[in-house]
């Protein structure tokens, strides 16, 4: 994507496995490549990362990029805990720099459609939203599951969000039925569903993801 776009340069990468690293630089033909992500932060070439690493690691190194003075955009989730975000808010306002949370859902074909007719008035005065976001996780990074349900909603939350523009205002969650024992001690939630009600900021609509 950002060899592509005219306003970029795909400058360097950073992986922390050499053999990988080389692989990936070799395929699209970056030459400066990192196996430490200081060093990519102490890079004065670089204006901003885009953080693509496990969810465990998002917060820190968006934190640290942006005392490094980088823009960042990182992929879903922004962090695991309040204060995580907290200070990523802190840190934006206080430098100045840019920091996206790059969610797709909002640039799926699927979102862009619906809000297409939305916005077109085509499906009238919207009462209430609902979203759901089901996925088979065989296969996955053994850490998935560790995650708690709600510390991976973005995909839900966004959408309905986007589709009216507005903010979060007030959130109630609850959790539902029990999961086995083995995966509870894992995620530290015996949940089997968990689910969440959104009051949006200067309007009528509520959601439930």
């Amino acid at each position: 994507i950002y060899q592509r776009h005219p306003n970029a340069t795909m400058y360097a990468i950073c992986q922390r496995n050499a053999e990988k690293l080389n692989k990936i630089g070799d395929a699209f033909g970056v030459a400066t490549r990192y196996t430490n992500y200081d060093d990519v932060l102490a890079d004065p070439q670089v204006d901003f990362v885009h953080i693509n690493s496990p969810i465990n690691d998002h917060a820190w190194m968006s934190i640290a990029a942006l005392k490094a003075g980088k823009h960042v955009m990182c992929t879903v989730p922004m962090a695991t805990t309040i204060e995580e975000c907290q200070e990523i808010v802190r840190l934006v306002k206080e430098t100045g720099l840019t920091y996206m949370m790059a969610e797709t859902v909002v640039y799926s074909r699927e979102f862009l459609f619906i809000q297409e007719l939305y916005e077109a008035g085509e499906l009238g005065k919207l009462q209430y939203m609902q979203a759901s976001h089901p996925q088979e996780m065989e296969g996955w990074p053994e850490y998935w599951e560790r995650m708690v349900p709600m510390h991976y909603a973005t995909h839900v939350v966004s959408p309905v969000l986007g589709l009216v523009k507005g903010h979060a205002e007030y959130v109630s969650c609850f959790g539902s039925g029990t999961i086995n024992e083995r995966l509870a001690a894992k995620s530290g939630s015996s949940f089997a569903v968990e689910s969440c009600h959104i009051k949006i900021k200067d309007s009528d609509v509520a959601a439930h993801v």
